[in-house]
């Protein structure tokens, strides 16, 4: 128990002290994982309903989701929509830091907070207003449509992710290649670019996760052939009650998991 005496900062307050602490993150996480977790044993039940724990073990379930055409369909969607938005959102996002970050206009907090707005406004409130926008644009169950409102969500989030990897960036050293005769856009491709591309990476894959995983404008915008695997896990719990929706929230879980296991990765690689 020797580690409880040593520091834990360099105010040399000791984990003793922090114990605590310690205690109190542990049961937030056990009450935030705990029900995630519950899932994954009945993902994998015999019955015809969700029970805990199964009393017959079975893959039905997964069978059931690999095996359904509108199942496959939906998560077809989901995973072009999620591409495609990481795709869009991550240079536009990496563009607006970028320019923010290096911007002495007055205004720039005032535009990062416009930029920012999507995080703070309820997102009931943007699936309505892009509902009722769509409708006039015609791009209602479009993916072109999904693609762009998703988007919209994803650009704070890769925003905030640049932004910090900047603000840690020394800029003189751009400053020197363009001193040496470089356009902005190539010191910025040569120099700033290849020591912030974790960050960008990992906005990207946080871009993709977004999409993937949003259910509240997704149920204004998508259906038809259209729809996503969230839209289509929701419309199934409000009309039945299906074990199959066990199965695939485990397997999102497992693919979110192994994405930021991957980033974390990355990112320990690239320290090295």
């Amino acid at each position: 128990m020797t580690w409880l005496k040593q520091p834990a900062t360099d105010t040399q307050i000791t984990h003793g002290a922090r114990l605590w602490l310690y205690v109190l993150a542990v049961v937030v996480m056990v009450l935030l994982v705990l029900p995630t977790l519950l899932v994954i044993p009945m993902s994998f039940s015999a019955s015809q309903y969700l029970e805990f724990p199964p009393k017959q073990w079975s893959l039905r379930w997964y069978q059931n989701y690999f095996n359904s055409a509108s199942w496959m369909q939906a998560t077809g969607t989901s995973l072009k929509a999620g591409l495609m938005t990481a795709v869009l959102s991550t240079p536009l996002a990496t563009m607006a830091a970028y320019g923010l970050h290096v911007s002495r206009l007055r205004h720039a907090r005032w535009l990062t907070m416009l930029l920012l707005a999507p995080m703070v406004v309820p997102v009931i409130l943007i699936g309505i207003g892009v509902f009722y926008a769509y409708v006039k644009l015609k791009l209602v169950n479009t993916m072109l449509g999904l693609v762009l409102a998703h988007s919209m969500l994803a650009v704070p989030v890769v925003m905030l992710v640049v932004g910090s990897a900047l603000r840690t960036f020394d800029m003189d050293q751009e400053r020197v290649a363009r001193s040496l005769g470089a356009s902005p856009l190539r010191a910025f491709m040569l120099v700033t670019l290849p020591q912030i591309k974790f960050s960008v990476v990992t906005g990207a894959v946080l871009a993709f996760l977004t999409s993937f995983d949003e259910i509240i404008v997704s149920l204004f915008v998508s259906g038809g052939d259209n729809s996503t695997l969230t839209r289509n896990m929701f419309n199934a719990l409000r009309d039945q009650v299906d074990p199959t929706i066990a199965a695939i929230s485990t397997l999102i879980v497992a693919v979110t998991s192994l994405l930021l296991v991957f980033t974390q990765f990355a990112g320990h690689k690239k320290d090295a």
